[in-house]
């Protein structure tokens, strides 16, 4: 953790929502007129697109269905440790893009799936925000949550999180149902073993919850709306939290726990708006005077 030079994370799985959080922060950054690096997890994986699918069929034949990005064996979460604390301590660190498209890959004139080379942090950055898998990652070697300012878990209940995926990956990246599925299941004990234990080191958890039918995943023909939803708000440590302030204006919300705020599905974003914005310019003005 750094006054200096903070750090902001979202962690959460492919498919839970974290690039609709990340927009939620980057209005934040816009309105108080902060410059912040942002760094994408998927820019720290350890293979490109071919690699990765190669290590896999590898990985296979040796017995092992269950090589994923989950894992850290797939990521380079040395160097992303090193990148937290270069950053915390003098603002700077490399980093790099990972191409996910023909769009995002024909300004570098590189292949979809793959990285781009490693460039220096510019000078003058407010902050730096990651969002990932890895932002709360801890092992017997690593600690990646202890260089973070403010972390951010985003763990939408699992059949929401499996049709978010679903349809992400069949309508927007081409993906067959049994090639989605497979990914799941492939995942599945990675989740357990190094995404679950996350949410338990974060700051802040958001979690949507469906308040309709979601028991068969696979079959879903549509992702439940925010209006179909409820989010549950778990802060780590309430103190400093006004309740009774967001309870006013967040209208529909309710206290289910002393740590624990549910507001309606719609409120997500402006829930955050209110939760983040104060804990944001708290950090700057540490900043400042640091």
């Amino acid at each position: 953790m750094s006054i200096k030079h903070p750090i902001i994370a979202i962690t959460g799985s492919s498919g839970a929502g974290t690039s609709t959080v990340m927009q939620s922060f980057q209005h934040i950054f816009r309105r108080e007129q902060l410059n912040a690096q942002v760094v994408e997890g998927d820019s720290f994986h350890r293979y490109d697109r071919l690699a990765m699918r190669a290590v896999m069929k590898e990985q296979e034949s040796k017995g092992n269905r269950n090589f994923s990005h989950f894992g850290p064996e797939a990521n380079l979460l040395e160097e992303l440790q090193k990148l937290f604390l270069a950053y915390g301590e003098a603002g700077s660190g490399k980093v790099r893009k990972y191409l996910h498209d023909a769009g995002e890959a024909e300004p570098w004139g590189q292949e979809p799936g793959t990285f781009t080379p490693w460039q220096d942090i510019p000078a003058g950055t407010d902050l730096l925000f990651y969002e990932g898998l890895h932002g709360a990652y801890a092992d017997d070697r690593l600690d990646i949550s202890k260089q973070v300012d403010l972390c951010v878990g985003v763990v939408p209940t699992i059949n929401l999180e499996w049709i978010q995926k679903l349809h992400r990956d069949q309508k927007m990246r081409g993906y067959s149902q049994e090639a989605v599925t497979d990914t799941i299941l492939r995942r599945m004990p990675d989740y357990v073993s190094h995404m679950c234990p996350q949410f338990s080191r974060t700051h802040v958890n958001f979690q949507r919850v469906p308040i309709v039918d979601t028991s068969n995943p696979f079959i879903a023909r549509d992702i439940p709306s925010a209006d179909e939803s409820m989010v549950v708000i778990r802060f780590a440590n309430p103190k400093g939290i006004d309740f009774q302030y967001l309870l006013g204006i967040l209208h529909g919300s309710m206290l289910t726990r002393p740590n624990t705020l549910v507001v309606p599905g719609g409120k997500m974003g402006l829930a955050m708006q209110m939760i983040f914005t104060p804990m944001i310019l708290r950090l700057m003005d540490l900043k400042r005077r640091a």
